[in-house]
């Protein structure tokens, strides 16, 4: 005797069983198709609509109705029909030919695409191109600086100081070493206008120049403290009293291994003499064009962006005592800058960036 509506069977291939796994895990499907497909593979697995609906926390009637829509058009059927309204003005034609016009061309007075110019040039307003970049992750206004490393001891290197990063030698000191050079001392020809409620800080574009200063510094890879010293001139007689500094500053009872770039000033003969008579120090040569691989260059970035970019200093001693402020800041509660991917996984991300840019067609 039947007790109710008779259950339609359902079997699935390997490809339907491999599809709607996909769909029920990947976390970036809409979560009402997961779920349908989490539906269909559990009632695939010869349980009652009744069994997989106290499951899931439905009522039996929906996951009849999936069922029964997956028997009769399959995949397809769990996907969501169209919804009735206003057809779409913008055709899939229109968005070819503006992501043609952005990637492949450039207007007659103009370096890049604007959404005014782009929407004038293909009859659509400024909105609707805004939104098909928005889409498509375009942004024609904005463009991004990148070097490739032409140094064929690169992999060497590399391996060498990532090295450091990971696995510090016992009983020494990892030291990132470079100079900023020709810091100046800036002031405003007016005073500033200062932020208040819906007014940005004001200031003029024109400034007064007292003198430049460059910053010798050294940071300590795994405290993240900062040593530096000012000097007017930057050549190898001031990097070799900074070494001085640095001789005094670490306990004799370390090795200290410098992290240098390729500057002249750190290879002439007198920094060489210097070294010779100074055995527990080892110095290691970043690759030339990436001084990334340098975490000193991260600390001069935060310098810039904190304390010089929007600083206002009347002589070149007012702006070295900024910045021994900062350091003295930043030393009293240390952050440092971990270094987080492997040798292998630099390598493997400037292979992906040569692969990418390979193809670009320039």
């Amino acid at each position: 005797m039947r007790t109710g509506r008779p259950i339609p069977p359902l079997t699935l291939t390997s490809e339907e069983r491999e599809t709607l796994e996909r769909w029920a895990r990947r976390p970036k499907t809409a979560q009402a198709l997961a779920q349908r497909a989490r539906l269909i593979l559990a009632c695939a697995a010869a349980k009652t609509n009744g069994a997989v609906a106290a499951a899931a926390g439905i009522t039996r009637q929906t996951v009849g109705r999936w069922r029964s829509r997956f028997v009769a058009k399959r995949l397809d059927g769990l996907l969501d029909e169209p919804r009735p309204g206003a057809p779409r003005r913008i055709t899939d034609a229109d968005v070819e030919r503006v992501l043609r016009l952005t990637l492949e061309t450039t207007p007659r007075d103009a370096t890049h695409w604007s959404t005014r110019a782009m929407g004038k040039r293909c009859g659509l307003s400024q909105s609707a191109v805004s939104r098909i970049w928005r889409a498509f992750a375009l942004q024609p206004h904005r463009v991004e600086t990148f070097k490739l490393s032409k140094d064929p001891l690169f992999i060497e290197k590399v391996r060498d100081i990532v090295g450091l990063y990971l696995h510090p030698p016992d009983k020494a000191l990892v030291l990132c070493v470079d100079e900023k050079a020709q810091i100046q001392a800036l002031d405003r020809a007016q005073p500033l206008l200062p932020m208040r409620p819906g007014q940005a800080e004001r200031r003029t574009h024109d400034y007064t120049r007292h003198g430049t200063t460059t910053l010798f510094a050294a940071l300590e890879a795994k405290s993240g403290k900062v040593l530096g010293e000012f000097h007017r001139r930057h050549r190898a007689v001031e990097f070799r009293q900074f070494l001085d500094t640095i001789d005094a500053a670490v306990p004799a009872a370390l090795d200290v291994h410098l992290i240098l770039d390729n500057y002249g000033t750190h290879k002439t003969p007198r920094i060489h003499r210097w070294l010779a008579r100074h055995p527990r120090f080892h110095v290691h040569f970043t690759p030339t064009g990436a001084s990334w691989v340098n975490l000193v260059e991260r600390w001069f970035a935060a310098l810039t962006e904190k304390q010089l970019r929007r600083g206002v200093h009347r002589s070149t001693r007012e702006l070295e005592a900024a910045i021994r402020r900062y350091i003295e800041v930043t030393n009293a509660r240390p952050k440092p800058f971990v270094w987080t991917k492997t040798a292998d996984e630099t390598f493997a991300s400037v292979a992906r960036f040569c692969h990418r840019i390979s193809n670009s067609g320039h």
